[in-house]
């Protein structure tokens, strides 16, 4: 009895199965114009024009101010420093008495000795104290033409092949905030430093200032290179893939267009373009890291324009 119930329920479960196997699945019927599947998507950029203008390169470096001519004064002779009659900014001529030595000693007396200034200039530092001992070796003072000064810079010797006779500069002095001073490279060291690995540049000012003094600290950029009518953007549109540097040029139908372009001067987050792009071209500046070719993009900001002249102050 318990073997025929068995059967019968396994016949009709088996009958169940077939039945729900045979029936159709039922399907969602798809929208029209189903969102998901036609939406595309758009990348929101800002832009900047491409500019046809100069670039400049240039080289950093800090300097000193020093007076071309700056001579030590020595005396004559050994002895006692008796007079000084001059104080720092005295000017003097050449060969004015500047002070006196007494060369005497015990049970000998002798003339005053007069210290002379070898040159004409301004007393720019004293050494000698007044009864002190002084003798031909010891300095007691100096004396600068301070008309006549210059700029010692040092470079370093890995741009030594950058730097030449003649190279124009821009200095700034943190005594005249906003105050742009040209300068001309006058005079370059035939040998380079071995311990410092610096060769010496001396840089002298254009026009002369008075204002400008010895001592005085300065900031220059010397111009290496300048380049006029060529094609530039900011650096921040350039993107390098896999070794190689693309822009992203959008076109009228807000589609973007991968372009391969090759870089010149690169300086001051500005960037020289040699190849692949042409002036007044709308690049995209910002928001360009996913960008394939051919994307969509709208334009949220036009950024404005570097400017057509290069002001590297």
């Amino acid at each position: 009895m318990k073997i025929k119930l068995f059967f019968l329920l396994t016949t009709i479960l088996i009958a169940i199965l077939n039945f729900q196997g045979c029936k159709k699945p039922v399907t969602k019927p798809q929208m029209k114009g189903d969102a998901t599947a036609d939406a595309e998507i758009i990348f929101a950029v800002n832009v900047t024009n491409s500019v046809k203008g100069e670039i400049k390169n240039y080289l950093d470096l800090n300097g000193d101010v020093k007076a071309k001519t700056e001579v030590d004064v020595y005396p004559d002779a050994m002895g006692k420093l008796v007079g000084l009659n001059i104080s720092i900014g005295t000017y003097v001529s050449k060969n004015q008495e500047i002070g006196y030595v007494d060369p005497s000693k015990p049970g000998m007396t002798y003339s005053l000795s007069p210290i002379k200034s070898p040159i004409s200039g301004t007393v720019t530092s004293i050494t000698g104290q007044l009864g002190s001992t002084v003798s031909p070796q010891l300095s007691v003072a100096k004396v600068g033409v301070l008309t006549d000064i210059n700029i010692v810079a040092y470079v370093s010797e890995k741009y030594i092949s950058k730097i030449k006779l003649g190279l124009l500069s821009h200095i700034t002095f943190e005594a005249y905030p906003g105050a742009i001073f040209k300068g001309k490279i006058q005079e370059l060291s035939p040998v380079v430093d071995p311990q410092t690995r610096m060769m010496e540049v001396r840089i002298s000012l254009v026009q002369k200032d008075a204002r400008i003094k010895p001592g005085m600290f300065a900031k220059i950029k010397i111009i290496t290179e300048s380049k006029d009518k060529i094609v530039k953007i900011p650096s921040e549109c350039v993107v390098k893939r896999y070794g190689e540097s693309f822009v992203f040029i959008v076109k009228e139908d807000g589609v973007v267009e991968k372009r391969k372009v090759v870089q010149g001067i690169q300086i001051d987050n500005k960037v020289e373009i040699v190849e692949g792009l042409e002036s007044d071209e709308k690049v995209v500046i910002r928001g360009q890291t996913l960008l394939e070719d051919k994307s969509k993009v709208k334009i949220i900001e036009v950024v404005n324009p570097l400017n057509i002249i290069d002001n590297i102050d």
